[in-house]
This record gives structure tokens, sequence and C-alpha cells, in this order.
């Protein structure tokens, strides 16, 4: 970044951040390069008393999401439940999730010039997150924090929760609409990916298993995360141990199982998640094996046995639903997901299609471990 690039970024997360109710004076903003959706920005002031608060600055991307207002009633929804909760359980707020703080002229969320939406969260001191789990006990943590999420909001009505994007789960829609963008192929691209797209039809069978389920009513709806990927839980340096889970704008009422394959998929790969030599990528059963002891002691409680039934389906499904995802925008010519090389999308398809297989290898005792449990 060049000294004319740095100061139009100083004058923008000063500019925002002096719109909610900070304390101190602005000292220094800079850019956090991580997620593939929304922008998000560190913001320090200086405190009259000599020390230094640290502010999280977000935009919401309004192409992804199209009612930037339901995600934030979502986000204040599920942070008052959450508080709330945790308050009458321990008489403090423990860090259990993130905080808005309001803006200056009312709300918890302000408006740019260019119709963005912006809002403001506690950044929570000597904690950092992690893009792969490094070990069992970090798996462990991450999918105790999800599976405490997700009891935390097991008494929430689903209904007072809006479906910020229409059928973000619905693997039968993902396949579907890969179908489409191979039959329109604008970008011209389905010839170089026919392995890819071969494998992901031979597995159509999967898509609707978990749906029909809901649909029979042997699935309850619950209010869910839907991103439930290692680099969204805040981990303490110190111990090792999880202290938040963050990123609420995909909270919607939806399957948890969901949640935990979406874990699987993220947290039991060491690779990248666009790494391109495939021979690193591979479902390790003892980051597995911790995964789901780490969910259960949270969220054992409030599942049926038909949703522990399903858990390592739900691994499966959700490796297979993002490969799909990331073929789609290739074919589509790369219009949802950041990208930052050329066939980035594709890279990150194959690496999930190759998890999938890797799970498909290890299914018998990955349900061997479950049902033993």
């Amino acid at each position: 970044m060049n000294s004319a690039q740095n100061f139009k970024l100083q004058q923008l997360v000063a500019s925002i951040g002096d719109q909610f109710a900070v304390l101190g004076d602005f000292v220094a903003g800079e850019e956090i390069q991580s997620g593939h959706i929304n922008s998000t920005f560190r913001a320090s002031y200086q405190q009259a008393s000599g020390g230094v608060h640290h502010y999280i600055l977000q935009a919401i991307n309004h192409h992804v999401f199209k009612d930037p207002f339901a995600v934030m009633r979502n986000v204040e929804t599920v942070t008052r439940h959450i508080n709330a909760r945790v308050l009458r359980m321990k008489r403090d707020l423990g860090g259990q999730t993130l905080n808005l703080f309001p803006a200056r002229a009312g709300g918890t969320w302000i408006e740019d010039e260019k119709g963005t939406i912006w809002r403001c969260y506690n950044f929570i001191e000597g904690c950092v997150t992690y893009d792969i789990v490094e070990n069992p006990r970090q798996a462990y943590q991450a999918a105790h924090a999800f599976g405490a999420f997700q009891d935390l909001v097991s008494d929430l009505d689903a209904s007072l929760i809006v479906e910020t994007i229409p059928d973000f789960h619905d693997t039968r829609k993902r396949f579907v609409r890969l179908l489409d963008a191979a039959a329109a192929d604008v970008c011209g691209r389905l010839d170089s990916v026919r392995p890819e797209f071969n494998f992901i039809l031979k597995r159509e069978n999967l898509t609707g298993l978990l749906l029909d389920l809901a649909a029979n009513g042997k699935i309850p709806t619950r209010v869910t995360h839907n991103d439930t990927k290692i680099n969204n839980v805040m981990i303490d340096a110190a111990t090792d141990e999880a202290v938040c889970v963050i990123d609420l704008d995909t909270v919607m009422p939806g399957i948890a199982l969901y949640d935990f394959g979406d874990l699987v998929r993220s947290a039991t790969n060491p690779a990248a998640e666009d790494e391109r030599d495939l021979s690193k990528v591979c479902m390790h059963m003892p980051l597995f094996e911790a995964l789901v002891e780490g969910y259960l002691s949270a969220a054992g409680n409030f599942l049926n046995q038909t949703e522990i039934d399903h858990l390592v389906h739900s691994g499966k499904l959700l490796a297979l639903e993002l490969g799909i995802r990331f073929l789609t925008d290739h074919l589509e010519g790369d219009i949802y997901f950041k990208t930052h090389r050329e066939n980035h999308n594709l890279d990150r398809a194959r690496t999930q299609l190759k998890l999938v297989e890797s799970i498909e290898e290890q299914e018998a005792e990955m349900q061997a471990f479950v049902r033993d449990r």
C-alpha cells in the first residue's frame, strides 16, 4: 500500500469510527484481510488514561446480503438473546458473543454516502483466529464454541430470525444452479472442469437427504450460525481456549447439522481452503474425533438422535456443497467470492471435492466413532 492509499484508508476508518459511540481519539486504522464477503477494519483510539482501545468496523456487502437491515436485526436479536442468557447464568457476559456499539445518531449501524451499511463491534484483546486447525485441542475448542452458541440460542424462536440469504444451504438448489451454469457456460470454462463437474454429478443423491428429513419433521428448524469455520472462533492466545463465536451475518433459521458439517469441512482438513497440491488435502480422523467430542459436549443435550446419526453425512455434504458453490462461481465468472488469482475458485472447488473423497474413504470409521461415543 502506498502513502496515498494509506491516507485514504485512515480517512475512511476515522470517519466511520467517529460515527459510533467509541471512546478516545482516533490513532490508526488497518484493514483485516480475512473473509470472502465483508470489508473489515480495526480502529485504534487513544484513551485519556494513556491506553489504546481497539474496535472492529465492518461494511456489509450489500451485493451478497440484499437486505443488510435484516442482517443487522438478526445480529441484534441473537446477541441480545445470548447476552441475556449468559447474564442470567453467570452474572457476567464472559465474552460469549460480540457486542454492537451504538451509533451516535441512534441504532446500531450507520449508512454512508454510497448506501453501505456499517457496524461497530468490540475488539476482544488477547485473542487470535486460525485459518487452519493446528491440533485436536483447537478442534475441540472450536466445536465446543459452536455447540455452545447453538445451545445458547436453542430457546430462541427461529421465526424471529429472518432468512437473509434464501436457500443458503439448499444443496439441491445449489446443484441445480451448477447445472444451469454449466449449460450456459458464459466464460467457456466447462470443458476444462469436466472431471470436477462429473464428480459432483455422481453424488446428486447426497444433496437432498437432510432436506427430506427436515421436510418429514425428523430434524427440527433451529437458529443456526451457517458459517462455522475455525476462523470464526476467537481463541485466547495464552490458553488456546475458545472465547467467542464471531461473524453472525449468516445467522438464520436452519438445520443444526449444517453447522456441524461445515465445521468438519473446514477444520478436519489441515490444508488451506485454496490448496493447489491436493495430496495435502485429507480428512484427519483425530481432528474429527475432537470435533465430535467438543460439539456434543455442548450441544448434545438438545440434539435429537436423527441429528446425531447424521453428523458424518453432514461433513461430507457441506464439503460437496461448497465445492458446488465454488465451481458454480468459477463457471459464472467469479461473481460471488473474492478471488486473488486466476482460477482461484476452481482451486477452492478442487480442494473441497478432494475432501469429499477423503471422507468417503473413512466414512465407516467415522460412523463407528459417533455410534460408540
